[in-house]
């Protein structure tokens, strides 16, 4: 054997090496791709029904937004003739009211103080009461009296 032949022979054997090495590779390429178009196929059947139902979901959100937005507008002028409803009210009973209101506590002010007929002297001033928690209590017993 001479030195050509030697060289071809580890060209030879090296490319086999290669050659199979390559194989294996692509074998397990081909297993590979095998398994991911099945995992793909897979997902593919169980997304389409969950991407539906997220479709209908979303619909119906969206309903029930349209929903709740028309009844904030309703709430929102019902709100709006509410107030002016109330300051309608205010302006037309309210200042009379406070007329009269006032006008009675001037008569009872002015009746108190009216000295009691034929007596000539004015009444004893009422005798203050104190609330404390729901009960009244005269002022005599806040206060000792003296003599």
């Amino acid at each position: 054997m001479t030195g050509g032949e030697v060289a071809g022979i580890l060209v030879a054997v090296f490319w086999a090496i290669l050659v199979s090495f390559l194989a294996v590779v692509l074998v397990r390429l081909a297993q590979t791709l095998k398994a991911t178009t099945r995992l793909v196929a897979e997902v593919t059947e169980q997304a389409v029904p969950l991407l539906a139902d997220a479709s209908a979901t979303v619909r119906s959100a969206q309903t029930q937004l349209d929903r709740v937005d028309a009844i904030a507008t309703d709430v929102q002028e019902v709100t709006s003739n509410a107030s002016a409803l109330s300051t309608t009210v205010a302006s037309t009973f309210g200042g009379p009211l406070v007329k009269v209101a006032a006008f009675g506590y001037g008569v009872r002010q002015a009746l108190g103080r009216r000295a009691a007929p034929g007596t000539g002297t004015a009444p004893e001033p009422a005798v203050r009461r104190t609330v404390i928690a729901g009960r009244t209590l005269p002022s005599a017993r806040r206060r000792k009296k003296k003599g």
